[in-house]
């Protein structure tokens, strides 16, 4: 194989662990991940143009990437220490407020194409 392959590889292994890991572990990436999955499907099916089932779909993806993240900055915090400090408090508040940034940005999106779906307009 090769050597660029190999690395690609062994790079999406890396990429499946954080998924997995992820998966275990937080009981909001599953929830979003059940939600988010027949929501893509939805999204696939809907009467739209091609640029509105992209929005519906980046949303989605873009509450997983900030869950994603989330999960690594509070992971990282722990690892640093357990106990509690004013500056790990603000960090893992910052990441909660990015994964509902995110889940607000979704529902703009979900809400207003949908209307659009429904109304016409």
């Amino acid at each position: 194989m090769h050597p660029y392959l190999a690395r690609l590889w062994r790079n999406l292994g890396f990429s499946w662990q954080g998924l997995k890991a992820c998966w275990q572990t937080e009981w909001a990436f599953r929830l979003e991940m059940v939600v988010g999955i027949p929501l893509l499907l939805v999204a696939a099916m809907l009467p739209v143009t091609p640029v509105e089932k992209l929005l519906l779909a980046g949303s989605i993806f873009l509450v997983v990437l900030a869950e994603l993240a989330n999960t690594g900055i509070e992971t990282a915090i722990n690892r640093i220490s357990e106990e509690r400090h004013p500056l790990s408090g603000k960090a893992k508040d910052i990441g909660s407020a990015m994964v509902l940034v995110a889940l607000l940005n979704g529902g703009l999106v979900w809400c207003t194409i949908l209307y659009g779906c429904v109304f016409g307009g």
